[in-house]
């Protein structure tokens, strides 16, 4: 695969696209959405892997704002009892102007979940809770990176509210352009091809 990556840094709106050749089950054929990125490490959440639990039983007063499909989703190995929102915001509205957010990149914010939802919704498009994160260490990142682990890619801001039965990982290569975009068509199982 070397080669093949595209010259983007990692930065909170980052996406981290696991390689055909990343095989670890936590990360197989994920994409994660980097929210903070600093020397002393990487944090984010898995954007493409709804558990079987409705935002509602866990978070009753989000469960009706949650995008479709209204579940908590896997973010990561790491403290998956820890939840964490992300929402993207309606067009002209300012992050720095609403309580309870915190700003990621361009509309995408983080949810402070003790807020009032009845204040914040109206304000955003949707909204997706995540139950732990993806973390990465000083460096660790860095290494898998150059081990080909992920490409690095810029996110768009619908990526974090990816529709129920959407292939993410494969629509967020195809819109890479060669060669990237060709491995957008490799085999979940190559014994299958």
């Amino acid at each position: 695969m070397v080669g093949v990556q595209a010259e983007v840094e990692v930065e909170p709106g980052t996406l981290l696209v696991a390689t055909p050749s990343l095989v670890d089950p936590n990360f197989r054929r994920t994409v994660v959405y980097v929210i903070d990125h600093r020397d002393e490490g990487t944090l984010g959440v898995v954007l493409n892997r709804p558990s079987e639990i409705a935002v509602h039983d866990v978070l009753p007063t989000w469960g009706d704002h949650a995008s479709k499909p209204q579940a908590i989703f896997v973010g990561g190995p790491v403290e998956q009892k820890t939840a964490l929102c992300l929402a993207a915001l309606r067009a002209g509205e300012d992050v720095a102007a609403l309580d309870g957010l915190i700003k990621v990149s361009g509309p995408v914010a983080l949810v402070d979940l003790d807020t009032e939802p009845e204040e914040l919704v109206p304000r955003v498009r949707g909204l997706r809770v995540f139950a732990g994160y993806s973390g990465w260490s000083s460096g660790q990142l860095d290494e898998e990176i150059e081990r080909d682990d992920w490409f690095v890619v810029p996110a768009l801001p619908d990526d974090v509210l990816n529709p129920p039965g959407a292939d993410l990982w494969g629509r967020v290569l195809r819109r890479q352009g060669m060669p990237l975009s060709l491995l957008a068509t490799y085999p979940e199982d190559v014994k299958c091809n």
